[in-house]
């Protein structure tokens, strides 16, 4: 199957507007809405209000957290030879793990304001992220970028730029994961009584899971190719941190509130 999208969705006034930027504003959109609706609930603690400044800080954290740690993690040689690379985010460049992290120092920061608990407002927010992370792939798929290994399956993409096999696209089964079926698992979960901690927790381990999993069959950045045994990936070297962290919150939610765990 040979698939051949334009990066750019319109042009407005002679501006280019490229499809990745609208899978951004989807995300953001998305989970303003979806918080917004969950804010609103009878007994939620959370007042609709509180979600805009929520996902300020948010944001913030997926775009600095995203663009610092890809050159921390991806391209560190360049930037020690071009500091000006951390700027030049219009020549691509975003880490999930960077923005993870940045994520978390922005809800931090946002909880010394709101005065909510910081596991509370993980707790919440955790739910969100997935309407991001699955447009953000399908983002990948329409600019052709982070392809998969070369397949036979009558499902394979052939990428302009990858050549002329066919390969597994892996952005579509990271927006599967990652993006729907993460979605549901985590909204599901957080409408149902459980300890705090314990959404964040799942969240961290399905995925650094599925992530670890999809790179299996997502090659490699070319300029860093596999890290040991000619199938680790650095993906899956900072997928598993999560999946740790992940059985921990788990395991503290449950030692921290028995109760709730067993939803008595």
């Amino acid at each position: 199957m040979h698939i051949t999208f334009n990066p750019v969705a319109f042009s407005l006034f002679g501006l280019q507007v490229q499809w990745y930027g609208l899978m951004y504003l989807v995300g953001f959109v998305g989970a303003w809405y979806l918080g917004r609706r969950r804010a609103g609930r009878p007994g939620s603690g959370w007042r609709p209000l509180m979600v805009d400044d929520l996902l300020f800080y948010g944001g913030l954290g997926v775009i600095l957290g995203g663009r610092v740690g890809y050159i921390l993690f991806y391209s560190f040689k360049d930037f020690l030879v071009e500091p000006l690379l951390l700027v030049k985010i219009w020549q691509g460049g975003m880490s999930f793990h960077g923005g993870f992290l940045g994520v978390l120092v922005a809800l931090w920061l946002y909880t010394r304001k709101s005065g909510k608990g910081f596991w509370e407002t993980v707790d919440f927010a955790a739910p969100l992220v997935p309407i991001g992370l699955g447009a953000g792939r399908i983002g990948n798929f329409i600019n052709g970028e982070l392809w998969g290994k070369p397949t036979d399956l009558p499902w394979g993409v052939i990428f302009p730029r990858a050549g002329a096999l066919p390969r597994h696209p892996s952005q579509l089964y990271e927006a599967l994961l990652e993006g729907v079926v993460l979605f549901i698992v985590l909204w599901i979960f957080s409408n149902h009584k459980r300890p705090t901690m314990a959404v964040s927790g799942l969240f961290a381990l399905c995925y650094g899971l599925f992530r670890f999993v999809v790179e299996f069959v997502r090659l490699p950045d070319a300029h860093l190719g596999y890290l040991a045994f000619n199938w680790l990936t650095m993906g899956q070297v900072l997928s598993l941190p999560l999946i740790v962290a992940g059985l921990v919150l788990l395991l503290a939610a449950r030692l921290r509130h028995p109760a709730a765990a067993s939803g008595s």
